[in-house]
């Protein structure tokens, strides 16, 4: 029962940002990667330093280890979304998220030889079955968006951002695994990643070059369809991501925050009116199979 509330926060995570990535995918093509995510990063940075001071959540926070809030901040947040938001303009929902699997078997590895964590063989082989049944949902679904087939000339981009955002958002969560391990609240954690990459952004956003330029003018609604999908991800999914890297092993919490392909499913059902097949209905129960493996034994 323990391991049950972690593991339904990291899924509750892996909705959260397979709602927020498909309410991103227009805002993120009009304003730009950057733009996108300076204004995504700013919003929401405020919102979570409100809610650490209101609940007063500072206290859990020890500054001493502010290397390793650095390089979760730099690393996974800044250098992370950066990528991932580029693969989103570049692929679609459906190819970012196939490619974000691979933030998983990274995170495996990385824990094994940096924390020391090693998975039970039930674990290995759920997590195995959850993978295979994401993949497999993902290729299989109709979005009606652009793909690899269609667009063979910006296939590499697409790959070297989307497993480059896998690595460093992978990394930014596994750094801060023993802070949240000694007591440290996962929203005050948040806080403190989201303030530190807001600044760095709009340092950044100060030097005139191009690309750091918004595609177009940032309308009011553009700007709230920007930043609610940052709300969703950044504010709600991370911190429960946290919760549930604190709570169990790094591993078992990326394979079931990296669900959020399955959840796109019947959202984009809902959006396109056009119902997943049979071939991604069938990833979906391998998944939900994996995931009963994991949680239950």
């Amino acid at each position: 029962m323990l391991v049950l509330f972690p593991a339904l926060a990291a899924m509750a995570a892996s909705f959260g940002w397979a709602g927020g990535t498909v309410l991103a995918q227009m805002p993120a093509r009009r304003l730009g990667a950057f733009e996108f995510t300076r204004i995504q990063l700013i919003s929401c940075a405020a919102i979570m330093v409100i809610l650490s001071s209101l609940f007063g959540l500072w206290q859990s926070v020890d500054l001493m280890n502010w290397p390793a809030y650095a390089a979760s901040v730099v690393v996974g947040i800044l250098l992370g979304n950066l990528a991932m938001i580029e693969c989103l303009r570049l692929g679609g929902p459906r190819l970012t998220e196939l490619l974000l699997c691979l933030k998983a078997p990274i995170v495996v590895l990385v824990a094994y030889f940096w924390l020391g964590e090693t998975l039970k063989g039930i674990d290995i082989i759920g997590a195995a079955v959850v993978l295979a049944g994401v993949v497999l949902a993902i290729l299989a679904s109709h979005e009606g968006e652009l793909d690899l087939k269609e667009s063979a000339g910006s296939v590499l981009p697409v790959l070297f951002f989307g497993a480059f955002a896998a690595a460093c958002q992978g990394g930014g969560f596994l750094v801060v695994k023993p802070m949240l391990e000694m007591g440290a609240e996962p929203i005050a954690v948040s806080a403190i990643r989201l303030s530190g990459a807001a600044a760095i952004i709009s340092l950044i956003g100060i030097w005139p070059v191009r690309a750091f330029r918004p595609g177009t003018d940032a309308t009011p609604y553009l700007v709230f369809r920007t930043i609610l999908p940052g709300v969703i991800g950044y504010g709600v999914s991370s911190s429960l991501l946290l919760y549930a890297f604190a709570n169990m092993e790094a591993g078992i919490a990326a394979v079931l925050g990296s669900l959020s392909p399955l959840f796109v499913l019947p959202i984009l059902w809902v959006k396109t009116k056009q119902r997943p097949n049979t071939l991604a209905v069938s990833g979906a129960v391998l998944a939900i199979t994996g995931t009963s493996l994991i949680v239950l034994f």
